[in-house]
């Protein structure tokens, strides 16, 4: 009988679809020398009992269950900084105010050093495996940061950020020009991937326009060029709030998605942050390209102006995962983005202006569940981001959070014999960072709690 890196007893939950909850009871999982699980076995299942019997065996103890470690679509890693501050004003003034003066101090290596540890090792202990991640545009300490990620066993996906254009960018935090921008952004690339051989959970290399108003067209024509000839993920944000998406019309006469689409930045690799003012047309060119959507619920309420129709796009076939977007949004936890989704959607559906009649209040089959704001933070984001991770199944990486219901400091009101479906229920709405017993990443302990 064979043996394996890892065996794992206890009892999952993890998407089958957007819309099927698989719970996986006293199921063993069997993790290889790479971290892929090779072999997913029920109770009763032909080698169940050998596998016992011929491996050391991880059981979970009675109160604990795994989940896919969360895979955060999108942080903007210098700013867990000023998270949880200055967001009482408009995104503009926001950023020009405080969070490019913020940004254009990771010129100094040993600040980002400091912030980039924490963000880091925060995000792991709340259970976040993968994280696509905008830096800044210092190519050093963006390099810094896929670092960090390398050896702290996160899986990281991370950008040097670009924003070459001298009128809508401050004097003290721009590029250069733009072919400093564009060759710094190419040795970034080829730095990342220098360093990935060596990651076994994997680091990569994100080609990153902030947003169409930050940059040049010369540079988001490079851009794209850049990203077809390396086969490399783009990120960027997209339609995000008024003032952004009504920028991109005034200087293009189109949308965003359709402007980012002729520099050649759409793509299956390519995830947008918000995207809020999509049409339909938009959403269209979305599912045509493969590009994903990288769903911000927490950060919209503050800074989007707007309420995005999740549901309706996932209908549409759009691939959609989950981001934080530290600092617009407060929280480092995908648990509290799954319950602001969730919320938010609820009120788009119901509407929120009591002035209008019940009937006219709201946008109709909006509604999320939790089950599927958990897909979003699972296997949502691993489809988008086109990896083999975010799910408890055969062939997928090892990402997991072992989430104890028990633990005395933070103990889930589960009693008696409740169906497994509402304990799941409970722990998506009611876990915090205490519950995230153990995180491991392509089949490596990477966080402990201790107490």
């Amino acid at each position: 009988m064979k043996t394996y890196a890892h065996v794992f007893q206890g009892t999952a939950f993890t998407s089958h679809t957007p819309k099927e909850l698989q719970i996986l009871k006293d199921h063993l999982f069997c993790i290889n020398e790479d971290g892929i699980i090779e072999r997913v076995a029920a109770p009763g299942e032909d080698g169940y009992d050998d596998i016992l019997t011929t491996n050391r065996v991880h059981r979970l103890s009675p109160g604990q269950y795994l989940l896919p470690g969360f895979i955060d679509l999108h942080v903007h890693a210098p700013q867990w900084a000023q998270a949880g501050g200055a967001l009482d004003v408009p995104l503009y003034d926001w950023l020009h105010t405080y969070t490019f003066p913020l940004e254009s101090r990771f010129a100094d290596i040993d600040f980002a050093a400091e912030i980039y540890n924490d963000m880091v090792g925060t995000l792991l202990a709340n259970g976040t495996t993968t994280v696509l991640y905008f830096a800044t545009i210092h190519k050093e300490a963006s390099l810094l940061l896929a670092e960090i990620c390398a050896k702290k066993g996160q899986r990281g996906l991370v950008g040097k950020v670009v924003m070459d254009d001298p009128a809508q960018n401050p004097v003290a935090y721009r590029d250069q020009d733009t072919p400093t921008a564009l060759e710094d952004t190419e040795q970034f690339i080829l730095a990342v991937k220098q360093l990935a051989p060596s990651v076994k959970q994997g680091v990569y290399p994100v080609v990153t326009p902030r947003f169409i108003p930050s940059c040049t067209d010369g540079a988001l024509k490079g851009l794209g060029e850049l990203a077809a000839k390396y086969d490399v993920h783009i990120q960027s944000h997209c339609s995000e709030s008024d003032w952004a998406h009504g920028h991109v019309k005034e200087r293009f006469g189109k949308h965003d998605a359709f402007a980012l689409h002729d520099f050649g930045l759409l793509g299956d690799k390519s995830v947008m942050a918000h995207c809020n003012f999509l049409s339909e047309e938009d959403v269209s060119l979305f599912a045509k390209t493969g590009t994903a959507i990288s769903h911000c619920p927490i950060s919209n309420a503050y800074f989007a102006n707007s309420v995005i129709p999740i549901a309706r796009w996932m209908d549409k076939g759009v691939e959609i995962g989950l981001g934080s977007d530290i600092s617009g949004g407060f929280s480092p936890s995908l648990f509290d983005n799954a319950r602001q989704a969730v919320i938010s959607s609820r009120m788009l559906e119901d509407g929120v202006n009591t002035e209008l009649p019940a009937n006219e209040r709201g946008v109709s089959q909006s509604r999320l569940t939790i089950d599927e704001a958990f897909y979003l933070a699972t296997a949502g984001g691993g489809e988008s981001l086109s990896l083999p991770i975010g799910r408890l199944a055969e062939g997928y990486a090892w990402d997991v959070q072992i989430i104890d219901t028990v633990i005395p400091s933070a103990k889930l009101p589960i009693y008696g014999d409740e169906p497994l479906h509402s304990i799941f229920q409970k722990i998506m709405y009611l876990s915090r960072p205490e519950n995230i017993r153990e995180v491991w990443v392509q089949g490596d302990k990477v966080h402990t709690r201790q107490s």
